[in-house]
């Protein structure tokens, strides 16, 4: 069993600190994330696959920015709230009851397809789930990263994002092979129910660390703690709400794919071209987030945050403006590359900027301004889409992202704006002090 104690423990792996074979090299980590990554497969089969189904059945970009409203939705409204009952419940038991309301509602959207019944029922039980999730979030997020010591944090957070991306490109075509052998839309979700068993078992072999920030607030003044904690870090702020503005009108195209790639290259959803480009494009976010714990991992995060917001700005610039799938595979998965590199250096940069205690207060932010911030430009821009077309809707979003790389540049902060170096935060040396070109 992993004990909460080990994390203050001097590590003894005989590994570069920080990198991703550093923390692998922790039993308990290693034991949650291979758990996690066999049930995310499934669940990436079901992501991959119901936005399809929705498109498919209903023609409609907005339904589709709907459905996916529904599943990340959830994120925008009860982070916080799961973040405060995270704080003063067990995160074992947390974790373990939302996983298992997940199995059943998952069961209950493969009745629905199945039955073909009406989509009001889908998006309910997929609602549901996004609840679940919502309050599984920072209860995960708040006890994963003290698996493994704190100067091995980095490459946790590489390998964790990593892995959200390798399964992103498993599970469709896992679900692509499992279709094409004649197995129905309905069993790929009941495929994914089972999956979860395998996340399940991980957490019941595994002791999560169960650290408590010791907030002693009641009623709504517990719900700001994180945000008061933001407010004061100027590192924190500029991070969350530089996240807040890329997901809300440079990510639309994440939850919308299916409709972007019907309308602008003339690939239908239920093809297996779509399906083959929806796994190059993961597959580069997969590269992306494994190089910021590997070959970039002696890079400045700073430096990866901005080069990261310019890289994505050129390949969705490009990707908006192609009208055929010829050249929609490789800039997919350049698109992918930058994608998920920033946002694993900005996570990375965010989890080291906080104290073990104000995580379970603090990340709830952060699901708010990334997964639950997607699904409102996704609702918002679908029905945009339907208007002037997606190929404005991306360019805007690609223009966006220019101007965060100079907004959200955290070389222009001063010392004082991150977290001190006898707090845990990371020494402040000329490299990382200095504005870097």
């Amino acid at each position: 069993m992993t004990t909460p104690t080990e994390i203050d423990v001097a590590p003894q792996h005989g590994h570069t600190p920080g990198t991703a074979r550093a923390a692998f090299s922790y039993r308990g980590f290693r034991i949650i994330f291979i758990g996690l990554a066999l049930s995310n497969i499934g669940t990436w089969m079901q992501n991959f696959t119901l936005p399809a189904y929705i498109d498919d059945r209903t023609g409609r970009p907005a339904l589709v920015g709907l459905m996916v409203f529904m599943q990340l939705g959830p994120l925008l409204v009860l982070s916080i709230p799961g973040g405060v009952l995270a704080d003063r419940v067990s995160k074992q038991k947390l974790q373990l009851t939302m996983q298992s309301a997940s199995v059943v509602l998952t069961i209950a959207i493969a009745y629905f397809v199945a039955g073909d019944h009406p989509l009001w029922t889908i998006f309910a039980a997929q609602l549901g789930i996004g609840i679940a999730n919502a309050l599984n979030a920072p209860a995960f997020q708040s006890s994963m990263p003290l698996l493994v010591h704190r100067q091995d944090l980095p490459g946790a957070i590489s390998l964790n994002s990593a892995m959200i991306n390798g399964t992103r490109v498993v599970g469709p075509v896992l679900a692509a092979i499992l279709a094409v052998a004649g197995m129905s839309v309905s069993s790929i979700f009941l495929v994914n129910a089972a999956t979860y068993l395998f996340f399940i078992a991980a957490l019941l072999i595994v002791r999560m660390p169960d650290v408590r920030s010791g907030n002693t607030a009641r009623g709504w003044r517990s719900l700001l703690t994180g945000v008061t904690t933001a407010r004061h870090r100027k590192v924190l702020s500029r991070l969350l709400l530089g996240m807040f503005l890329f997901s809300l009108f440079s990510l639309v195209y994440i939850g919308l794919f299916p409709s972007v790639v019907r309308l602008n290259l003339d690939i239908a959803p239920s093809s297996a071209t779509y399906r083959w480009l929806y796994a190059i494009w993961g597959l580069g976010a997969f590269f992306g987030a494994i190089s910021v714990g590997t070959f970039l991992s002696r890079v400045d995060r700073k430096v990866l945050i901005v080069r990261g917001f310019i890289g994505f700005g050129f390949a969705l610039g490009v990707f908006s403006q192609l009208r055929g799938p010829e050249l929609a595979f490789p800039v997919g998965f350049v698109l992918g590359f930058f994608y998920f590199m920033t946002a694993t250096a900005i996570t990375t940069t965010l989890q080291l900027n906080m104290k073990n205690t104000e995580r379970a207060t603090v990340m709830p932010l952060w699901f708010m301004v990334f997964g639950g911030t997607v699904p409102i430009g996704n609702l918002v821009f679908g029905v945009v889409i339907e208007w002037v077309g997606a190929r404005a809707v991306l360019g805007f979003g690609a223009a966006f992202a220019f101007f965060l790389a100079w907004w959200v540049d955290l070389r222009r902060l001063p010392p004082d704006a991150f977290l001190p170096e006898e707090d845990g935060g990371e020494p402040i040396t000329p490299t990382n002090a200095s504005r870097l070109v």
